[in-house]
């Protein structure tokens, strides 16, 4: 079996596609997981849920998918944020809307759990501290949990009587599923926040026990000029060339 872990798409479905391409190139995808914020801040929300839609998809729901869908005020978002959710909301079709909100916070498959920011705070918080992580193996009831969120990847391993400090993972970058438990992120497929401009997901591969972080050039370029049509926030175009 073979998944691609997604996160945070957010809208950007030149990322989305390049992404998608490169997890197939190496054999038939059997699943794809995402970590939410499938829409927010990019120009196409409607073609990211309809490319995903198509696929094998499990999915929770991200605080931007919550907002996009109203199930969620937008107070708390920043200016450029809450533009662009509210913009987003404003795209969707009713179908596309009573999808986003019956996307669960949490779920739990073949050993791994999803969620999109904490299983303490599913929807808000950022998991990128040792404590944080400290108490995200205490609620953990799988080997594995998949984060997302922060839009970085990261691993978190759990260790006896010491803390569990974070390591961020570059692109081929590999973790066996040996039992040790394990805190992933995918970092973002449609903004990533590392300094490093290409899409980023994960793999997970069954049959080897392990996943991978990968990275992949899409046309930014494209996506900016879309944002810029759609009269999004000009700051959440350009960040997207600086990967930040």
């Amino acid at each position: 079996m073979r998944i691609a872990v997604i996160s945070d798409v957010h809208s950007n479905l030149e990322a989305l596609s390049a992404a998608l391409r490169h997890a197939e190139a190496g054999g038939p995808l059997d699943g794809v997981w995402c970590l939410g914020d499938i829409v927010g801040y990019g120009p196409e929300p409607s073609a990211v849920l309809s490319m995903l839609r198509a696929r094998p998809l499990t999915s929770v729901a991200g605080n931007h998918d919550l907002a996009a869908c109203g199930a969620m005020d937008v107070a708390e978002f920043n200016a450029s944020a809450a533009e662009a959710a509210l913009w987003t909301r404003g795209q969707l079709s009713e179908d596309e809307r009573q999808f986003l909100l019956e996307l669960p916070l949490v779920r739990s498959t073949d050993g791994f759990t999803l969620t999109h920011g904490s299983l303490r705070a599913p929807a808000w918080e950022y998991l990128l501290s040792a404590e944080q992580a400290l108490a995200q193996f205490q609620l953990q009831t799988t080997p594995y949990s998949l984060v997302g969120h922060s839009h970085l990847p990261m691993r978190f391993e759990e260790r006896s009587g010491d803390a569990p400090r974070p390591r961020l993972c570059e692109d081929g970058d590999v973790a066996q599923l040996d039992g040790q438990r394990l805190i992933l992120n995918p970092g973002s497929v449609g903004q990533p926040r590392d300094g490093d401009p290409r899409a980023s997901y994960l793999l997970y591969d069954e049959g080897a026990a392990s996943v991978s972080w990968h990275r992949v050039a899409y046309d930014i370029a494209s996506t900016q000029r879309k944002m810029r049509a759609a009269k999004l926030p000009p700051w959440l175009a350009e960040r997207l060339s600086m990967g930040k």
